[in-house]
C-alpha cells in the first residue's frame, strides 16, 4: 500500500529533487514556481511512497469538495518516477480516491501533462483514470506543436515576415528587461480580448530571477525601441511560447517571424517547441482560426491538453 503524505513546506527539498528526476515533470512543479501565487489556492498536493522511497507527487489545490491538479498551472497530473509500473499506478489511484472521500472530496479534476513534456513514456495515468476512475473528458484544448529535429516547412508569408524584418535593420536579443514588453503584450490583450496577461511583470520578473535557465526573453528592437517579443518556458524536452506579441510597428514590419526563426535557430537541438493553445474559452472550445493560421504557417501541427473529471 501507498503511504499518502500532504505536502509542507518542508517537504519542499524532498519534492524538488523527485521532479528533477522524474520521467515526467517539469520546472512548473518546482515548489519555487508553484509558490509564487501559493495565496490564490488552498494547496493540496500530494507525495505519495512505497516503503520510504518516493514514487510520484501530485500538485493539486482544493476548492470545495472538488481536488484539482492544478488550475493554477498550464497542466498538472501526476509526476511519476520511472519505476512506477501501471499496475502500482492503478494501486495508487484506487488508493487516493478511498483517501479523498474519507477527506470530504467529491470531485476530482485533473489536467494531464501533455506527452511532449515526457521524458519517457507516462501514460499510466491516463490508463487508470479510464479504467480505475471511469473518468470523463470534459475539456480539450487546442495546441500547436513542432517537431525542431524534423524538416519545418514555413508558409511564404512568415518567410517574407523574415526579409521585411531583416531590411528594416530590425534586429533580435535575449534580454532580462520585461518593462517594455510587457506594455506591448498588456495593451493587446486588453484592447483584443479585455484581460491582462496571466502574470503581472512583478511576477514573471520574480520567476525569471528563480528560474534564469527555463525564462528567457527574446525581443525584437529597432534603434533602441522594442517591437515585439517572445517569453519562452524551456523545459528538458520543450520550448514553450508562454507569451508572444509585437506592438503595431512591429506587426507591420514582420518581427514575430524574425523572432522565431532565431529562436529555433537557437533550440534546434531540442526535441519540440510548443507554440500553446489557440482555444478561448474554459472547455477548448472558441478555436482562434487566426492565431492557429500564424502557428500552423511556421509548420506547426495540433497538440491536444486534456482535462478529465470524475467523481468519487
Amino acid at each position: 500500500m501507498f503511504e499518502i503524505k500532504r505536502y509542507t513546506s518542508d517537504l519542499a527539498d524532498e519534492w524538488n529533487q523527485f521532479v528533477a528526476t522524474s520521467k515526467n515533470g517539469t520546472f512548473l512543479f518546482d515548489r519555487s514556481y508553484m509558490d509564487y501565487h501559493s495565496d490564490r489556492f488552498n494547496d493540496y498536493s500530494l507525495l505519495f511512497y512505497l516503503g520510504n522511497r518516493l514514487q510520484a507527487v501530485l500538485p493539486a489545490h482544493a476548492s470545495g469538495d472538488t481536488l484539482y491538479s492544478h488550475k493554477g498551472l498550464t497542466y498538472g497530473g501526476l509526476v511519476m518516477s520511472p519505476r512506477l509500473t501501471i499496475v502500482q499506478t492503478m494501486n495508487l489511484f484506487r488508493e487516493l480516491n478511498e483517501q479523498l472521500r474519507c477527506d470530504g472530496f467529491r470531485h476530482v479534476v485533473y489536467k494531464c501533462i501533455p506527452w511532449v513534456y515526457h521524458r519517457l513514456s507516462s501514460d499510466e495515468d491516463i490508463y487508470a483514470l479510464f479504467h480505475e476512475c471511469h473518468a470523463r473528458i470534459v475539456a480539450r484544448d487546442f495546441a500547436t506543436n513542432i517537431f525542431l529535429s524534423g524538416e519545418m516547412r514555413w508558409e511564404r508569408v512568415r518567410r517574407r515576415g523574415v526579409v521585411r524584418a531583416q531590411k528594416a535593420d530590425v534586429s533580435v536579443e535575449c534580454s532580462d528587461n520585461y518593462a517594455a514588453f510587457w506594455g506591448i503584450l498588456s495593451t493587446n490583450l486588453y484592447t483584443k480580448y479585455g484581460v491582462m496577461p496571466v502574470h503581472t511583470l512583478e511576477e514573471i520578473s520574480l520567476l525569471h530571477s528563480r528560474f534564469p535557465q527555463n525564462i528567457k526573453l527574446y525581443q525584437a528592437v529597432k534603434d533602441d525601441e522594442v517591437l515585439g517579443g517572445v517569453v519562452l518556458y524551456i523545459s528538458q524536452q520543450v520550448v514553450h511560447a508562454q507569451y508572444s506579441s509585437a506592438a503595431p510597428e512591429g506587426k507591420k514590419l514582420g518581427v514575430i517571424d524574425l523572432l522565431y526563426d532565431r529562436i529555433f535557430n537557437d533550440y534546434r537541438n531540442y526535441p519540440y517547441f510548443d507554440f500553446g493553445r489557440s482555444t478561448e474559452h474554459p472547455d477548448g472550445s472558441g478555436l482562434n482560426e487566426t492565431l492557429v493560421f500564424q502557428k500552423e504557417g511556421f509548420g506547426g501541427r495540433g497538440l491536444c491538453y486534456d482535462i478529465y473529471e470524475y467523481d468519487l
